[in-house]
C-alpha cells in the first residue's frame, strides 16, 4: 500500500506514511501536501540525502525516534540541537551532525522505487541539488 508519491529529481517513489509509529508527524506532514522543496547529499550521516529546513517548526514532538533508518525510510527532525530536516537514506546512514549523534520520526517508508534510491543518492552527491515533490499517491 502506498500513500505518497515522491518525485525526486529524474526518479518516482512510492511510499506509506508510518502512522502506528509517528501519528502527530505524519498527520502534520500530511497538511503540507503537495510539498516541494530542494534534496542535497549528506555531509555527516553516510549514505543519505537530505532536506534543510533550518528553523522550520511543524509542531510535532519527538515519536519512535530513530538514528540508524534502513534504505527508503524516510525520517523527520523536528529541530532542536540541529536543524529542522527530512532524512532521505539511500544506504548504510547513521543520523548525525556536527554535533553528534541524532534521532529522528520515522515519517514514511519506500514501497515502490528502491532501484532508484542509490541512483538518486549519487545524482545529488556529483550533480548537487535536485527539486523534490511530496504528494498523495
Amino acid at each position: 500500500m502506498s500513500d505518497v508519491k515522491i518525485t525526486a529529481g529524474p526518479y518516482e517513489f512510492l511510499a506509506r506514511w508510518e502512522r502506528e509509529r509517528c501519528p502527530r508527524t505524519v498527520e502534520a506532514f500530511e497538511r503540507l501536501l503537495p510539498y516541494r522543496q530542494k534534496i542535497i547529499h549528506v555531509r555527516w550521516s553516510g549514505e543519505s540525502c537530505w532536506i534543510p529546513l533550518g528553523d522550520y517548526d511543524l509542531g510535532v514532538p519527538w515519536e519512535d525516534a530513530t538514528s540508524v533508518p534502513q534504505a527508503g525510510e524516510i525520517l523527520f527532525y523536528p529541530g532542536g540541537y540541529s536543524e529542522t530536516e527530512i532524512l532521505f537514506p539511500y544506504y548504510g546512514t547513521v543520523f548525525r551532525s556536527k554535533l553528534g549523534e541524532l534521532a529522528a520520526n520515522h515519517l514514511m517508508t519506500v514501497t515502490q522505487g528502491h532501484e532508484n534510491l542509490r541512483p538518486l543518492g549519487e545524482l545529488c552527491l556529483w550533480e548537487g541539488a535536485q527539486d523534490i515533490l511530496f504528494e498523495e499517491a
